[in-house]
């Protein structure tokens, strides 16, 4: 089974015969690259052409995040499955605005219908979240009616806010307060911890689309303008409530985040590196979790339920098979 592989220390990745080996301070560590789907570098690493083309040649994406942990960019080697016919009916996709639209709002309700399973999770384990359900299942009668794809980002941004505020009531942490929504930068902790859990998200499904016949590059509720990749954001607003979300609560419900996995930075607040170890440990951990698909009947990681996702997609595009969006259970 491929794995990722993530780096934090400084030092070079190098090709020498048929393999990869980071050397660094501690030494050299080879890189069985026959196992490698991804390779996520944080740390200050120099790589030189011989090194691209070899990734290239072994179809390993490497993601790249700067000191802050903020996603630069990915190295997204030449598509092995790319297919002409598929972006072409991407592409129609988009220009249709009626097409384009019916997609995007299966983006929008898959993310509505995750956000409450999340919610009522937490409302039946005493969280007083029951005012804020409503609330947004009123917001959701919304997204059938709008007419424009504006309209329809307006109505999932309500929705979210109306989201956010029930963070405090699931955490119950003075410490993690978190107030209101703020990005770059993050100006508190539990806004950091979105930040970074979304960026990886972001990234892992830019992985998972490499794997298919996709372009990343044409999204539908996300517009296709100078962006390089705006699927994946597409697709991240499904899996955000039950992925990122879900590890944030958890990483802080039990402890194992404090105040000294954070640093203040860019008059901001940012994860450490050992902050963002632990995050993406426990990342990683929700990605290989099994669950029983009740449709499948099987049981799936949420790593494979993403790529079972684009295949949906793919089927929608190409075959006109409805596309309906997962909605978790449990």
């Amino acid at each position: 089974m491929k794995k990722d592989i993530y780096i934090f220390n400084n030092g070079e990745l190098k090709r020498k015969d048929n393999t990869l080996y980071f050397e660094g301070n501690e030494g050299k560590k080879y890189l069985p690259v026959e196992n490698i789907n991804n390779i996520w570098i944080f740390g200050e690493v120099d790589i030189n052409k011989r090194f691209l083309e070899f990734a290239s040649g072994k179809e390993i994406l490497i993601h790249f995040f700067n000191f802050y942990g903020y996603y630069v960019g990915t190295f997204y080697p030449r598509e092995h499955l790319n297919s002409g016919f598929v972006t072409l009916k991407q592409a129609e996709h988009y220009l249709d605005q009626e097409k384009r639209l019916k997609l995007a709002k299966k983006f929008v309700e898959g993310a509505v219908e995750n956000i409450l399973v999340v919610l009522r999770y937490y409302k039946n384990r005493g969280c007083d979240v029951e005012l804020e359900i409503e609330d947004i299942r009123q917001k959701k009668e919304g997204i059938n009616k709008a007419k424009d794809i504006e309209s329809l980002m307006a109505i999932e941004g309500n929705i979210r806010d109306v989201y956010y505020k029930c963070f405090d009531k699931i955490i119950k942490k003075d410490e993690f307060a978190f107030e209101k929504r703020s990005k770059r930068p993050p100006l508190n902790k539990l806004n950091a911890l979105i930040s970074f859990g979304n960026s990886l998200l972001y990234t892992s499904i830019l992985g998972e689309i490499y794997q298919t016949q996709l372009d990343p590059r044409i999204g539908y509720l996300h517009s296709t303008n100078t962006r390089k990749f705006t699927l994946n954001l597409d697709v991240a607003e499904i899996f955000k409530p039950s992925i990122v979300d879900r590890v944030i609560f958890s990483l802080i419900n039990k402890n194992v985040l404090s105040s000294k996995d954070f640093e203040n930075q860019l008059n901001g607040i940012i994860l450490n590196q050992n902050g963002k170890k632990k995050f993406i440990e426990e990342y990683n951990e929700k990605l290989e979790t099994v669950f029983k698909h009740q449709k499948l009947n099987a049981s799936v990681s949420y790593k494979r339920l993403v790529r079972l996702e684009l295949y949906k997609i793919q089927k929608h595009i190409t075959e006109d098979e409805e596309y309906q969006p997962f909605v978790v259970r449990w």
